[in-house]
């Protein structure tokens, strides 16, 4: 008998559920919210108002990539779960049926 992993699958087919959703709700809401924790940073380091000068950039250009970075995670988290418990619910079921299939063939 061929010996399915649907856990492995199914957390694969997540991954890239999540990798497309994170494109599409994740990405732009990401640096919006990262980038205004970087304006709020900022202006708590050096000053409101924020003024145009390099370090205040650069501290909200890093809080914009880590606000992209953690949406990421977490839409890729999520799904990759999401899909692992699934993909584990149809190996224990199908686990189920083989069995069943084997005591009756005996």
């Amino acid at each position: 008998m061929k010996n399915t992993n649907y856990a492995k699958k199914m957390t694969l087919v997540g991954a890239g559920c999540g990798v497309v959703l994170f494109a599409i709700f994740g990405l732009l809401p990401g640096s919006f919210l990262g980038g205004v924790m970087g304006l709020n940073l900022a202006g708590s380091l050096l000053g409101l108002p924020v003024t145009s000068g390099v370090l205040s950039r650069l501290i909200v250009a890093v809080s914009m990539v880590l606000g992209v970075m953690v949406a990421g995670i977490m839409f890729i988290t999520a799904s990759s779960l999401t899909g692992w418990l699934l993909g584990t619910i149809a190996d224990t079921l199908t686990a189920g049926k083989k069995e069943m299939i084997q005591v009756n063939h005996k």
